[in-house]
């Protein structure tokens, strides 16, 4: 069995591979997003992976692994959007490429030392479970958005998507379903 480490670089390293492809297919297009749009974005995988859970079937061909693929990738723009504040530039390919390790990074650290203090309990979890908590934590971040950022006591949008990362990585460590090989 492989370490959690290194499950979790060859699924990030995928990803990346993906975004960076998608970037030059199509530029930076997506810096016009507001972070709403994004977490729209990210609600509307979420929602068809639980369709697709709860009904068992689909009519549409894409395999939910890239659903999960895009929540990382999605919640990385909307954390490189919240640190490139106020700015819709383009970004060029060495620019965008500092800016995705640089938030994965962070993201990784944040997941080894909750994985260290729970024991890596998502092991044992169901991937229905953790896509469950993806959705209740976009709806979070939606009523965070909706209240133009103001938290009493919570987390602020920005630890809503390093979790939702973490759980589309751990989402598809448990069922296999990224094959970089």
């Amino acid at each position: 069995m492989k370490s959690t480490e290194a499950e979790y670089q060859e699924i990030i390293q995928y990803c990346q591979d993906l975004f960076t492809k998608k970037n030059k297919d199509y530029g930076t297009s997506w810096r016009i997003l507001r972070l709403p749009s994004i977490t729209d974005q990210i609600f509307i995988k979420a929602k068809r992976i639980r369709s697709i859970q709860e009904k068992g079937t689909q009519k549409v061909e894409d395999d939910i692994s890239d659903e999960f693929i895009g929540i990382i990738n999605y919640c990385v723009m909307a954390l490189i959007q919240i640190a490139q504040r106020d700015s819709e530039a383009q970004i060029n390919t060495d620019g965008l490429t500092n800016l995705y390790n640089a938030q994965v990074e962070e993201v990784k650290e944040l997941l080894f030392n909750k994985n260290h203090d729970y024991d890596e309990a998502w092991r044992h979890m169901r991937v229905s479970s953790m896509t469950d908590i993806i959705l209740m934590k976009l709806l979070r971040i939606k009523q965070i958005e909706d209240n133009e950022g103001v938290t009493i006591v919570s987390e602020g949008v920005k630890a809503g998507y390093q979790d939702m990362i973490n759980y589309s990585v751990f989402c598809l460590i448990q069922s296999n379903g990224l094959q970089t090989n």
